[in-house]
Order: C-alpha cells, then structure tokens, then sequence
C-alpha cells in the first residue's frame, strides 16, 4: 500500500517538473523535498511491517503456549477442584454425622420416656393391687394357727445362731414371701423384625421414594428403603442403582469397610446397569482407603478397561483417583 502512494506521489512530482519550466535551484529542493518524502515511507513502512510481524509472531507463540500448556492448566484445574471436593466432603460428613448423633440422641431420649412412663404406671397398678390385697386380708378372719405359725423366710431379720432346725425342715408346700409383687414390674423386650418401609405399587415409585430420603439427609432410612428395593426387586432394571446408592449411604457416612462390601456385591450383581463404571470406581477408592491398595488401584485401573465408553467425567475421575493413589508407581 505504501509503494502504490509513493509511486503515485513520485508519478505527479514528475509531472509537475514537466509541465513547470524550473530554476537550478528549485530543481534542487524538489530533488532535496522527494528524498526526504521517500524516506519517510520507507521508515513508515518499516514500522508498519515489524508490527504486523510482532503480531503473527506473537499469535503464533500464543497458539504454540496454548497447545503445550492446555493440557497442564486442566490439571490444575481438576487438582483444585478435587480438592474443593474434598474439603466440601468432609465439611458435609461432619455435619451429617452430627445430625445422626442427634437423631440417635433424641431417639435414646424418647424411648427413655417412653420406658419411665411405662414403669410408673406399672408402679401405680401394683401399689394399688397391694392396697386391694391388705384390705382382703385384713378382712379374713385370724386363726391361733395362722398367728403362731412362722414360715421361714417371713420372720423379722435375726442373728445367726437363732434360727432352730424346727424353722429349717418346716414342712409347708407354701410360703409368703414379701417381694412377689415386685416381680411384676420385670420388663421383658420382644425382638420385632424392621417393618417395611417403601409403600405398595410400582418399583419405579419405590425407587424414587427411597431417593426422597437421599434429598433430606437421612442416610439411615435410605440404606433401609435401597437394601429393601434390592431385596424385592432383585431383577429390575433399576436395581443396579439402588444398590450404588445403597453403597453410598454407608460411605457418606465414612464406613468404607461397609460402602466397600456393598460396592463389591453391586459390581458382581450388576456389571451392566448404568451406575456399573462409577460402582467400580467408588468400589477401588473404598478400597484404598481401608488398606486394600494393590486391590483397590485393580479396579481403579480396570474402569478405563471394562468400562471404555463410560462418561469423561468418570473416566478423568478413574485417572485423578489413579495418579492421586500413585497406583502406577505402586504397580511398577
């Protein structure tokens, strides 16, 4: 662009000098004014070049960082993240494990309450069933056998030494003892199996029923109403979820021997239902972390083998939790 307007400027110089008869000395600051004009545009178009050049080499050198650190940023990134994850983990195990101390707290205390009440009742009834049987008592009439007769055992405390053979080989088939009444009030608890919890109709609303204990926190009745779907719908599509979220329960509630049975029997009961990859990932994490870690980087690693179509978050996940683990250098 800058060689077509010197040309141009160059072109009408010259016929201007053409068209104007001029002096020596004139001829001689056109030629003087000419030279610094071309010298300008050459300085001009110096700056123009080397700045568009600093641009493409400068886009060229981004797009050259860009493709060799992308891969490295990405890292990091999942690094960080997997760390907020974490941290957010244990912030929510922490709290959960709160509210089941609570829960168990409250419910110790109602069956406390429920037991004293029940034991001042019987307390009541039986002094009143005393009160029944002194007044029939005292309205029998009394014999000189019954007055001079002692029984063993219902005589006044006395010192060793006191009590005659007589007493000892006293040939009675009965004796009154003061403290049956008080045998009453023994308390006896009936083992009663757990009732059933999801409610009668189809294993679809089953299923999302025992989820809705999932949303609300309470991981012990999750683990009933799962544990319960698996039991009775055992060949239901959705049963190979159930038992993942059934072995969740006991993991978000950090009992990773019981999270790992639970994974186990999921990855062995349903190797194709749609939780199968993450089942087998959670399965090696739990066994990481119970001391289990040739066993645990197995089935790590074997995500990515048995699983090669899974989703890519799971599949990234397996290769975090495998270099997390150092699995690779532990194989090695």
């Amino acid at each position: 662009m800058l060689n077509y307007l010197s040309k141009i400027f160059f072109y009408i110089f010259l016929n201007f000098l053409f068209l104007i008869p001029l002096t020596q000395s004139e001829d001689f600051e056109i030629k003087s004014l000419l030279d610094t004009i071309q010298k300008d545009l050459r300085t001009l178009e110096r700056a123009v070049y080397s700045e568009s050049f600093s641009k493409e080499s400068s886009n060229k050198n981004s797009k050259t960082i860009s493709s060799q650190e992308t891969e490295d940023i990405l890292t990091r990134h999942l690094l960080k993240l997997s760390e907020i994850e974490k941290q957010f983990q244990e912030l929510t195990n922490k709290y959960e494990e709160v509210n089941f101390k609570l829960d168990k707290l409250s419910s110790r205390l109602s069956k406390v309450q429920a037991d004293n009440q029940m034991r001042f009742q019987q307390l009541e009834d039986n002094s009143s069933k005393a009160e029944i049987n002194e007044s029939h008592v005292s309205s029998l009439p009394k014999s000189e056998n019954n007055d001079n007769k002692i029984l063993p055992g219902s005589s006044q405390p006395q010192d060793l030494g006191t009590i005659s053979y007589k007493d000892m080989t006293d040939k009675n088939d009965t004796q009154s003892i003061q403290s049956v009444e008080s045998t009453k009030s023994i308390v006896t608890e009936v083992f009663k199996s757990e009732e059933k919890i999801l409610p009668e109709g189809s294993p679809k609303d089953q299923y999302e029923f025992a989820t809705s204990f999932l949303k609300v926190g309470d991981y012990n009745m999750a683990e009933r109403a799962f544990r319960e779907f698996v039991e009775t719908n055992p060949e239901d599509e959705l049963s190979g979820n159930a038992q993942y979220w059934y072995a969740e329960t006991f993991r978000i509630r950090q009992l990773y021997t019981d999270a790992a049975s639970a994974y186990l029997e999921g990855y062995q009961k349903y190797p194709k239902s749609e939780k199968a990859p993450i089942n087998l990932l959670k399965l090696g994490v739990s066994l990481v972390q119970i001391g289990e870690k040739d066993q645990g980087c197995l089935m790590i690693a074997g995500v990515v083998k048995q699983y090669p179509d899974a989703t890519q978050s799971v599949l990234q996940k397996a290769k975090y939790e495998e270099k997390k683990f150092e699995c690779k250098k532990n194989n090695s």
